[in-house]
């Protein structure tokens, strides 16, 4: 049945019906903002009305202020916002982007790690996967390491997205995923299937993945124990409140030595004074203070 036909006294809802006065606006802004840390400013009201209007249509309602009082009040919300999530999740990635950073990883972190006798595996945890291609190169570059054979490492990836996660489970890409990647190690690691390339079983069984917000203690706690964490690309949407308390936590549950690695174009020295700025492997990283 048609949303028209469901409410016959009103004209078909479309996206250009649908308006984000500013009290609205602030509104439904501020409730994302403190359930996801995601933060749209001054001049962001289009991108957030474009993202949202499909669901606010799809929900029958004719104005973003009755989604954000279901979205605020609804005891049932938790599906809703799991929508909203993966709305607004960007998920532009690819296989060996800012591969400086997982050289440093691979050649200089890890031998580092099992230099001398823990006892224990080395954690790591790609902490805003997408579609799991930064924790698939993590994979390939430890394998053609040879670490895998010669130590115990463990990979975490997680995302906010639940569809950008099941979309990495099922490990299947397109040729822009590929952009970067050696056709040789194209080769090696996956094989095509209808079209696209699918990940070999046995690199992808090298990761663990799960759904978890960054900005919810509870679904990191676990996580953020690892010792390496890749948390590259996602900060840039945040808010500078956002990313301090995201960092809190992440120090807070850090071992010591613990490193931080963030994108390129992301700079975390006005905000934290747990983690110190270092230049690792021909990398910048920020080690646990």
């Amino acid at each position: 049945m048609s949303l028209a036909a469901t409410f016959p006294n009103t004209m078909p809802f479309s996206t250009d019906t649908l308006g984000l006065p500013d009290t609205a606006f602030a509104l439904l802004r501020d409730l994302i903002h403190e359930r996801t840390g995601l933060f749209y400013g001054e001049g962001k009201n289009d991108i957030l009305t474009d993202r949202l209007s499909p669901l606010v249509i799809e929900r029958g309602f004719n104005s973003f202020l009755d989604y954000y009082y279901l979205l605020k009040y609804d005891p049932e919300a938790g599906c809703e916002w799991r929508r909203v999530v993966d709305a607004l999740s960007v998920q532009e990635t690819y296989f060996w982007r800012e591969i400086d950073q997982i050289r440093a990883v691979v050649d200089v972190l890890v031998p580092q790690h099992f230099s001398k006798p823990r006892g224990q595996a080395l954690r790591i945890w790609s902490a805003a996967c997408a579609t799991g291609e930064e924790p698939l190169t993590l994979a390939m570059a430890l394998s053609e390491a040879g670490w895998f054979e010669r130590a115990p490492i463990e990979i975490y990836a997680s995302d906010a997205s639940a569809a950008a996660i099941d979309k990495a489970r099922h490990g299947v890409y397109r040729e822009r995923s590929f952009q970067r990647l050696q056709p040789a190690l194209r080769e090696k690691y996956f094989f095509q299937e209808d079209g696209r390339w699918r990940v070999q079983p046995q690199l992808r069984s090298r990761i663990r993945w799960s759904v978890a917000n960054l900005v919810l203690e509870s679904d990191v706690a676990q996580l953020a124990t690892a010792s390496i964490i890749l948390c590259r690309n996602v900060f840039i949407y945040f808010s500078p409140e956002s990313i301090s308390r995201t960092l809190k936590v992440f120090s807070r549950l850090m071992p010591h030595p613990g490193h931080l690695f963030v994108g390129a174009s992301e700079s975390l020295l006005k905000l934290t004074t747990d983690f110190a700025f270092q230049e690792i492997g021909g990398a910048f990283v920020y080690v646990k203070s």
